[in-house]
């Protein structure tokens, strides 16, 4: 699996050395890395990228590579759920068990395909179909000494020659609740690199030609850390509807806080009015106005809103609409505000996209915001920062 891996990445570019491969390597080997995807996707980045330029391009190449090997073949069937419903377990004696054969890798796929296209009703304790409670290797709950285990927890004999959860199957595609590492991959699309503030990293090019023109002797030279230099904006609506995805804006704000060196945020409510804040706990005795948001954070600044935009038209369309206080100016007059001072904006909504056509209030914002309203997924991460960056 690792040269597979070390080829693809060459074939996507990326300039790895076999040294780096063998470095790779010895670090497993040192066990380095944990048991996890996440772990040894830095590991090897370390070890194979040595340029931050290519680390991007890695992190795509990474995707491709293991989401292709975690997805197990022939797995793309629907089972019902009531094939998988536990109602009782046979008892084996150890003479049962000796009967019962191991069909090895290859034929067991082969046989579970053949299941799956043949299979038209829920079976219990048997010994062949997909089910629960017997000695079949397909199923759970039951006994078998290399089989698949589907839908349920393991029954502690742990020979399961692989693991089938249905939901995660499901669930692979860009309408996911993301993981941190996901959602920083598409963060990373904003990306400008600069040399700011104190000089503190060794520069060896301008050392070594400096320490060659002084006839050997040492002329050190230091430079500015190479950082991102973009600057973010970041207003997160929180409470009410926006507690069913505390979870997803919570890995952006993770994401967020570890990609961008300049980031800025606030709460807000429902809707941008007069006033935000940056505490919960004290959002009600230290306020932020809104007017010092726009004179404090010039043009430079990207600005992005997080927010299901789920509310009454009242608090959009006219003054004291607002649901918790009286507002002295619509909602949209604030969201135009916004838009306008900061160009480079969008909204990143955890609301499914199929659904907002269902919402007044979130057709009304994205008609306020030119459109720029973006699904709070992995592609929708990916536009919203390609349009972000142009």
């Amino acid at each position: 699996m690792l040269i597979g891996f070390y080829l693809h990445l060459k074939a996507r570019g990326i300039p790895v050395s076999i040294t780096e491969f063998l470095t790779l390597l010895e670090a497993l080997g040192a066990r380095l890395a944990g048991y996890s995807l996440d772990d040894f996707h830095l590991l090897a980045r370390l070890a194979l990228v040595k340029d931050e330029a290519h680390f991007d391009r890695y992190d795509q190449a990474f995707g491709e590579y293991f989401r292709g090997v975690e997805a197990l073949p022939g797995l793309e069937a629907e089972i019902p759920e009531d094939w998988l419903r536990l109602a009782a377990g046979r008892h084996l004696t150890a003479e049962d068990r000796a009967t019962l054969e191991k069909l090895g890798f290859d034929r067991l796929f082969e046989q579970f395909r053949q299941r799956l296209a043949e299979q038209k009703e829920r079976h219990s304790g048997g010994s062949k179909w997909i089910g629960t409670g017997g000695t079949s290797p397909f199923g759970h709950g039951g006994e078998h000494p290399e089989g698949i285990r589907i839908g349920g927890d393991s029954g502690g004999h742990r020979t399961a020659v692989k693991v089938w959860e249905r939901r995660e199957f499901r669930n692979f595609d860009d309408r996911i609740e993301l993981g941190v590492r996901n959602v920083k991959l598409a963060l990373r699309r904003l990306r400008r690199f600069a040399r700011q503030g104190a000089a503190e990293e060794l520069d060896l090019d301008a050392t070594v030609a400096g320490t060659a023109r002084n006839g050997g002797c040492l002329d050190l030279h230091l430079r500015p850390e190479r950082r991102n230099a973009v600057k973010i904006l970041l207003l997160l609506d929180v409470g009410g509807s926006m507690d069913l995805h505390v979870l997803q804006c919570e890995e952006l704000f993770s994401a967020a806080r570890a990609e961008f060196k300049h980031l800025e945020h606030y709460y807000f409510h429902n809707c941008v009015y007069e006033s935000v804040w940056r505490d919960n706990r004290r959002r009600h005795d230290q306020r932020t106005p809104t007017w010092d948001l726009l004179h404090t954070y010039g043009p430079d600044y990207k600005l992005i809103l997080v927010g299901d935009a789920s509310m009454s038209p009242y608090e959009l369309d006219r003054p004291g609409g607002s649901v918790e206080h009286w507002n002295e100016e619509a909602g949209t007059v604030w969201l135009t505000r916004l838009f306008a001072a900061w160009p480079k904006a969008a909204w990143l909504n955890p609301v499914p996209e199929e659904y907002w056509r269902h919402g007044p209030s979130i057709r009304a914002i994205g008609q306020a915001i030119g459109g720029r309203m973006f699904p709070l997924t992995l592609e929708g991460l990916e536009r919203a920062m390609a349009a972000l960056s142009r």
